[in-house]
């Protein structure tokens, strides 16, 4: 087996090559869509996508490096996507497999990691969706998908880079007070968030990605969007008493423009929506 790269340009290299790994649900869900005509389609497939993160950028990858130059639309709706492209095509160059559950078989700590990161970014793209509608947002769509791929290259280490990841995690475990991007360049010679752009920039990921690590872009409503469906995600992941919570309230009342109690009680309608 080849040793994993050491730098940040060889991790994007390395991505761009990979065939990407996608949840075994994913893959079984698209199985059973794939032998039932009659249940086959655009929508019935992006709805499978877009509830797994991988899938969903393993798909965008697939497209944007296949965009002719003379494209200047983004492609970042699914189901626009997959009518573009056409089933026949999708289900033979896009396929789902390898699965994350088969390639950390023999890393189950770094699996429930991954997991949970999955879990969060699903929160965080409902959230985010939810709340485009409900302030008219044109391209809703956009702000799902950056809100699902937010952590994408957080999910793609945890999957090929595992034994890093977990020591990353155990020297924040050990020390909570050191911050993330200090012990990911420790650990890893770049941080996260250098990873997640530069994956945004090679792979013509939505460029509301790219949006939210422009400092001038900060106080837009569908940067605020995102980030606040992130931290919503994040600080609820482990329970509904978390400290900062009513703080993600107060903002997100602030961008809806809603009473922060209408703000909670509409939040955990969602939370007991399966």
């Amino acid at each position: 087996m080849m040793d994993n790269p050491t730098t940040l340009a060889g991790w994007i290299a390395l991505f761009s090559q990979a065939e990407l790994p996608v949840l075994k649900s994913s893959a079984r869900a698209l199985e059973r869509l794939r032998s039932d005509e009659s249940a086959l389609n655009a929508r019935a497939v992006a709805g499978v996508v877009t509830d797994d993160p991988l899938m969903t950028v393993k798909l965008l990858r697939y497209m944007q490096q296949r965009k002719r130059a003379h494209q200047q639309v983004e492609l970042i709706d699914v189901k626009q996507t997959l009518l573009m492209m056409g089933m026949d095509t999708f289900f033979r160059d896009v396929p789902a497999q390898p699965n994350v559950e088969d390639l950390l078989h023999g890393h189950m700590d770094a699996l429930v990691h991954l997991l949970r990161t999955v879990r969060r970014a699903q929160r965080s793209a409902h959230y985010a969706f939810d709340w485009a509608l409900r302030l008219h947002d044109l391209h809703a769509e956009e702000v799902q998908a950056s809100a699902l791929l937010t952590h994408s290259a957080e999910m793609l280490m945890w999957c090929f880079n595992p034994g890093p990841m977990l020591e990353i995690h155990r020297r924040q475990q050990a020390d909570p007070a050191l911050r993330s991007a200090e012990v990911q360049k420790q650990v890893l010679g770049f941080t996260g968030a250098e990873l997640q752009r530069q994956l945004a920039v090679e792979w013509r990921l939505p460029a509301l990605l790219l949006d939210l690590f422009d400092p001038a872009e900060a106080r837009s409503t569908r940067v605020r969007n995102v980030m606040l469906a992130v931290s919503l995600a994040r600080h609820s992941a482990t329970g509904w008493d978390d400290a900062a919570l009513p703080d993600d309230y107060l903002a997100i009342a602030e961008l809806l423009r809603m009473e922060p109690d209408r703000v909670r009680a509409l939040v955990m309608h969602a939370a007991d929506t399966p």
